[in-house]
């Protein structure tokens, strides 16, 4: 499981907001499909790679329609793609 951790409330215009999640989200990418996990984590070998996005705010419907389009990128990959509010499970 990579977590991360999103301490931004979603507002308006979130454009910004995204970016920086998008980033994260790159960074885990890169670091699953070069290899480099498994390098580091060799236990981690035949085993579903999770990204847990743990959020803060609630998500507005912009945020929502964000995590849609991302998780199909991400799962397409071949890593699943969760996001949950702090505390809600």
């Amino acid at each position: 499981m990579l977590p991360i951790t999103d301490h931004l409330e979603w507002t308006g215009s979130d454009d910004a907001h995204g970016l920086l999640l998008q980033e994260k989200l790159n960074t885990y990418l890169s670091f699953v499909e070069s290899g480099e996990m498994l390098e580091t984590c060799p236990d981690a070998k035949g085993r579903a790679g999770l990204i847990d996005v743990v959020c803060k705010y609630p998500l507005s419907q912009q945020a929502e329609a964000f995590y849609t389009q991302v998780a199909q990128i991400v799962e397409g990959a071949g890593i699943k793609l969760r996001h949950r509010l702090f505390g809600a499970g």
